[in-house]
């Protein structure tokens, strides 16, 4: 591995940890306008502002680099992501309310970890297949460990 690989994979990490706390302040917000509105309707109300935001961005500013022309050649397991957001929003904003963002995150990060070893680990989705050492595996109990000790009042 040279240099610039890894400072590619340094950037994709930072990107990656940037995100994670998109997502906690994503969730907490979620979980406010949920008191207000209820969880079905914010998240109703999160996909529509967020459908907003990409049309402007998409098609006023032109931002978008992919082609929509081939939409129909992807394969149909992988629009399940629009259904699998309305379940993350809807479940992040109703599990935060009742044991904290702490603990809600927690409880996030381990389960996308253990998916993500299963999906990693199988190449699902068309994905690369990696390899899963002793050394992963043993960080995946770490992880459980540190999650264990996190939560707070469960």
């Amino acid at each position: 591995m040279n240099i610039s690989n890894i400072s590619v994979d340094l950037l994709a990490l930072i990107l990656a940890m940037i995100s994670g706390v998109f997502m906690a302040v994503q969730g907490s917000l979620n979980a406010a306008l949920g008191k207000v509105v209820g969880v079905l309707e914010t998240t109703f109300i999160v996909h529509i502002v967020g459908t907003v935001i990409l049309a402007v961005l998409l098609f006023v500013f032109k931002l978008g680099k992919g082609n929509m022309a081939a939409i129909s050649q992807a394969p149909w397991y992988t629009y399940l992501g629009g259904v699998v957001s309305v379940f993350i929003i809807y479940l992040v904003c109703a599990s935060i309310p009742q044991v904290g963002v702490a603990n809600a995150t927690t409880a996030i990060i381990v389960g996308q970890v253990l998916t993500a070893v299963a999906i990693d680990y199988f190449g699902a989705f068309g994905l690369k297949q990696m390899a899963w050492g002793w050394s992963q595996l043993a960080g995946v109990a770490l992880l459980a460990i540190g999650a264990k000790l996190l939560f707070r009042g469960v």
